[in-house]
């Protein structure tokens, strides 16, 4: 279900950049293109272009509000810790044995491992 609205989701947003990329420019942004009076004239007729933007960007929404909500629901009860601690099984069917805690230490100096460095 959640790779199913993901897609949408993406589509969604790959039409919402089209959209939005082919709508005219009314704000005159850097000097660049839009006519005169654009920003300063009464409101304009809604266009097709700017209902499928509307259309569009509310359904982009819902869709990120039903992912948020199915995270959400995926991780219920359950943090990365506890993932940690947990004994998954190998492939081969054995459950692996977690390393002892003196493993993470570095060397002692009598081993035979290169000594940690020391500031003089």
């Amino acid at each position: 279900m959640e790779n199913v609205v993901l897609i949408i989701h993406l589509l969604l947003a790959l039409g919402l950049i089209g959209i939005v990329l082919m709508q005219r420019s009314e704000g005159g942004g850097l000097g660049i293109g839009g006519g005169g009076g654009g920003a300063v004239a009464g409101r304009s007729a809604a266009t097709a272009l700017g209902k499928l933007t509307w259309i569009l960007a509310a359904a982009f929404i819902c869709t990120s509000i039903a992912l948020t909500i199915i995270a959400a629901q995926n991780a219920a009860g359950s943090s990365v810790i506890d993932q940690l601690g947990a004994d998954v099984p190998a492939a081969d069917g054995t459950v692996p044995v977690a390393p002892a805690a003196d493993s993470l230490l570095p060397p002692a100096q009598g081993d035979d491992a290169p000594l940690v460095p020391v500031a003089e």
